[in-house]
């Protein structure tokens, strides 16, 4: 597993698209949060980063798919598949390996937005006025949305081997479940209704919970159970390619 982990985060800095991906996510942040008037951290009178763990969901709609889809696609493309089939490795192997090495890609283009929080706590009048505990809780909430949208865009890879549509499916399936039961729980013959219990079948919910600071143990228990969901999908589709 650790060989496929290495693997996975050599492969991604060998070329230039891991630097621009991660280049890219880390200017379009750094623009909205301190240059957009409408989230700058400028305009706010109190110490938060309320803004960044705002943003960061809809940056990982693009981000992670595009980290992930060259996962399986690639090796499918190119053949490499079979041969990692030929080695001793089991299928749990191969997956947790490149789940494992895209999440820690994440946290490398997740880990610069800490000057922001330096900044905000050097900023604060008096200085470090900021709630520590829910930048915390927060950061914990985007590594959970961070590992179920890596368990997506690695069950998107393995359908295809383009990896343009590979991204585009996993795109279209985070902002689903992300966005999309908040917007059905919308319609109005649910509200009222059965509008909260779609709301918490989304993932907005969970995270918006964890970003408050409190680790709820439905929370963490639902991020989990989506991991292993598409983690087992993946499985079940890689040993379908290797049949044929």
């Amino acid at each position: 597993m650790w060989a496929i982990f290495r693997k996975e985060i050599t492969n991604f800095f060998s070329s230039l698209t891991g630097y621009v991906v991660i280049g890219v996510f880390l200017t379009f942040l750094s623009l909205m949060m301190w240059v957009f008037p409408e989230y700058s951290l400028l305009e706010y009178n109190y110490a938060t980063l309320d803004q960044l763990f705002e943003i960061a969901p809809m940056i990982f709609l693009f981000l992670i798919p595009a980290i992930c889809m060259r996962s399986f696609s690639e090796e499918k493309q190119i053949g490499t598949l079979e041969i990692l089939f030929t080695k001793p490795l089991t299928e749990w192997d191969i997956i947790l390996g490149k789940f494992f090495g895209a999440l820690a890609l994440v946290g490398l283009a997740v880990l610069p937005t800490l000057i922001y929080y330096y900044s905000v706590w050097s900023l604060g009048s008096p200085v470090g006025n900021i709630d520590s505990g829910e930048v915390i809780g927060s950061y914990i909430g985007l590594l959970f949305l961070g590992s179920i949208f890596v368990a997506i865009s690695l069950y998107a890879s393995v359908l295809s081997n383009n990896q343009v549509i590979a991204f585009l499916v996993a795109a279209f399936v985070c902002f689903l479940v992300y966005y999309g039961f908040e917007f059905i729980s919308a319609v109005p013959s649910f509200v009222g209704t059965i509008d909260d219990v779609l709301q918490k079948v989304g993932i907005g919910f969970h995270y918006r919970s964890i970003s408050r600071g409190a680790i709820d143990s439905r929370d963490v228990i639902y991020f989990l159970s989506g991991v292993v969901l598409f983690l087992f999908l993946t499985r079940n589709q890689l040993i379908e390619n290797r049949a044929n």
